[in-house]
């Protein structure tokens, strides 16, 4: 990577600092508040729309520092995308918006990338039975991984610093696999992606705990929206490999939003319907703290982003043991914080009763072999009393009979 492309990520990181407390008095002016509820953290009221500063920055590096990295009809498609979900989510920040109300921007920002930024999955190779040409479904596959991929991110967007930090480490992994194990993805595509892992860095400062800026939706749906462009970058022609790799990046995001999904099907509420059931409300729920609890889920997305290099380097057969191994743990990490139920946990009821099964007939056994034992020694002393017995009456005879053992 040349010498002032990295200048030009540091002079991004700095903007984006710069930015960020004229972008927090501005939210208190145009009332993008978010203020005290039940389901939120903050204690007082607090400013949001601090995603704005990070699209300004982003843009700013893109279109002048960086602009002759990056060719003309990528950049002004995908930055059509950018300006109708920046615009749905100060909406959203300012007057609140309802789900389907923000679905429709979300519908909007992917058909613009999708038909100007020729952002699209076109092909995908299955293992052991080959390349398979989408056809028409590459606009439901490509639109799916957007608005899935996006309120993936806007759902974890619950703590001081969460979603900035795991956004962070999911971009810079995806970076340095479209750098070193993607050749198929454009070089655009991983400068465009360090330059938002910059403003994002100039952002957390004043994100995280104790907060004196939220994402807020502008700032969510703007860093979800372009991860999904991002990672479609590199799957047009996609292999099972190149799709589980952001999979894999964005674990964290993508197992709460699916798991909250289910539990709210299985509760029989509405899948838009907002708790304080989610990954980092149960880890603060069994006792953690709020920095403790960011941490925590910072740990995990470093976890999911390590197993991620190792897909590129592993043999198919290898890939498919270590995502059957990664699915079995999960579940088990779900299961064990409750993240879709007190009272839903399958795989663990079923192990633990594979282990009192078990249990049970180790103990069964070890009581009988220590009753055989038992009968064992009583019977060794009784033929003891015996012989003594026989010594004291008769000691001529209990001689005798020793002699004749001995021979």
């Amino acid at each position: 990577m040349r010498f002032e492309i990295i200048v030009s990520l540091f002079a991004t990181a700095i903007i984006s600092a710069v930015l960020t407390p004229f972008v927090r008095r501005l939210a208190f002016k145009v009332g993008a508040v978010d203020e005290p509820s039940a389901r939120r953290v903050n204690k007082v009221p607090m400013p949001t729309m601090g995603g704005l500063a990070i699209f300004l920055a982003f843009n700013f590096s893109t279109f002048f520092l960086l602009r002759a990295q990056i060719p003309t009809k990528q950049l002004w498609g995908i930055f059509g995308g950018e300006c109708i979900i920046i615009l749905t989510g100060v909406i959203d920040d300012i007057f609140v918006l309802k789900p389907y109300q923000k679905m429709i921007g979300i519908s909007l920002a992917a058909i613009e990338v999708f038909v100007f930024a020729n952002v699209r999955m076109i092909t995908l190779t299955i293992p052991f039975i080959g390349t398979v040409g989408l056809g028409w479904l590459s606009f439901p596959i490509t639109y799916l991984w957007i608005a899935g991929i996006t309120n993936a991110i806007n759902l974890i967007d619950g703590l001081d610093g969460l979603a900035t930090g795991v956004s962070i480490i999911a971009l810079f992994t995806t970076g340095i696999t479209g750098l070193f194990f993607l050749p198929t993805t454009n070089m655009y595509v991983v400068i465009m992606i360090f330059t938002l892992v910059a403003a994002e860095i100039g952002f957390l400062p004043y994100n995280f705990f104790p907060a004196r800026i939220y994402l807020g939706d502008t700032g969510a749906l703007f860093i979800g929206f372009m991860i999904s462009v991002f990672s479609l970058s590199g799957l047009k022609n996609a292999t099972f490999i190149s799709v589980i790799i952001p999979v894999m990046i964005l674990g964290v995001p993508i197992t709460d939003t699916v798991f909250a999904m289910l539990r709210r099907i299985l509760n029989k509420e509405s899948i838009a319907h907002a708790d304080k059931r989610h990954l980092h409300h149960r880890l603060m729920q069994m006792g953690l703290t709020h920095r403790q609890t960011v941490f925590v889920i910072y740990g995990i997305s470093l976890i999911f982003s390590f197993i991620a290099l190792l897909y590129p380097i592993s043999p198919i057969w290898g890939s498919i043991l270590l995502t059957i191994g990664i699915l079995i743990g999960l579940e088990l990490f779900v299961e064990a914080i409750g993240l879709a139920g007190q009272n839903r946990r399958p795989l663990l009821n079923w192990i633990q009763k594979i282990v009192t099964s078990t249990t049970s007939k180790d103990t069964s056994n070890r009581l009988e072999s220590e009753r055989e034992e038992k009968k064992r020694v009583e019977k060794i002393k009784a033929d003891q009393k015996q012989t003594d017995k026989a010594e004291k009456n008769d000691p001529a005879d209990a001689g005798k009979e020793k002699k004749q053992s001995k021979k």
